[in-house]
This record gives C-alpha cells, structure tokens and sequence, in this order.
C-alpha cells in the first residue's frame, strides 16, 4: 500500500503533472504566474480545493453508482468543486484579503480549471478507494503548485532579461513554458514500481 501511494505522489507531481504533462489548467498556469508569491497562493488554493473535490467526489460517486446515475458524474462533480471553491474564496476573502485581491478572476475560474475536474475523473477511471483519491488530488494538487510556481520564478528572471521586442511579454513566457513542459517531458520514461 505504501509503494502504491508512493507511486501515485510521484507520478502526480512528475509523470503525469497536470499541466506540463497532460496541460489542463493552462489558464490560471499563464495568468496567475508572473510573480513567485502569487503563485503559491495560487498553487495552494488549487491543492486544497484538489484534495477536498477528491475526498467529496468519491463520496458522491458511490451515491450515483448506487442509483445508477453514473451518467451524471461530469455535471455533478462541476456542481461539487464549485460549491468547495466558493467556500474557499469567502475564506480567502476574510483571512486572506491581499491573496484574495492578488488572485482576482482566477480564484472563481478554479471552478471551471480543468485540473481540478481531471483529478476528480482519473480517480474514478483508475478506481481509487478514499485515501488513494485524496493522495492523488492533494498530489495533484502540488504537482500543480510546482508547476506554477516554477514557471513563476523563470518567469520572473525572463522578464528582466534582454531580449528581441518581439518576444518580449507573452510570446517568450509561452516559450518558456513550452520548455518546462519540455523537461517534464524527460520524466515521461520514468519507472515508478
């Protein structure tokens, strides 16, 4: 069991990271990750609402399996990861104003992030019990705050660093991206147990 978890924590945050391997989640990955501490608030937010989606959405998958409503999963689980990120942003919002306002437009888009959804139906396509779905969404989840915060801290450095006008902004972050993916990439041979 302890090689399994194992197995699932490196997979999550290596072979399979869920943006530079499999690319969901794009959207806070390029709009939220101009600055290293906006990143990691960003990451950790996406991991604890990973972890919860993980935890809630195995609970509810028994409840449809049993009444043979498995057809439904995609819709039900958007309506439970956007019931935990409300709760996640009136949190932010009261104990953490100055992450709240630095966050903006992203924090609600969590509901609709990709990853998080992902995470959710590779649990139930890889028939995880409980605490292999937790596992692998909070890994997930720090997988995805590596990502980030990685690209983050380039990201930084690129930014005052010469280079042709034309590159400049938008078009050199998406090269830099494209070459973490790149490296991510070189874990793709990796043999996890």
């Amino acid at each position: 069991m302890t090689e399994s978890i194992l197995g699932i924590i490196l997979s999550a945050l290596l072979t399979e990271n869920f943006i530079l391997v499999k690319f969901y989640g794009i959207c806070p990955f390029m709009g939220v990750s101009k600055k290293i501490d906006t990143a990691l608030g960003m990451g950790m937010a996406v991991t604890f609402v990973m972890a919860l989606a993980s935890a809630a959405c195995y609970g509810v998958d028994l409840i449809l399996q049993a009444l043979s409503l498995t057809y439904m999963q995609t819709v039900v689980f958007i309506l439970v990861i956007a019931s935990i990120v409300q709760v996640v942003e009136m949190f932010l919002k009261k104990a953490v104003p100055a992450l709240y306002k630095a966050l903006g437009v992203f924090l609600p888009l969590i509901t609709t992030n990709c990853a998080v959804l992902g995470v959710v139906l590779v649990n139930v396509q890889e028939g995880y019990g409980f605490l292999h779905s937790v596992v692998n969404g909070a890994a997930g989840g720090l997988g995805f705050t590596l990502a980030i915060v990685l690209f983050a801290s380039v990201r930084e450095r690129v930014d005052k660093a010469e280079c042709p006008e034309c590159f400049k902004g938008f078009p050199i972050a998406l090269i830099t991206a494209g070459l973490l993916a790149l490296a991510f990439m070189g874990f793709s041979g990796l043999k996890i147990f």
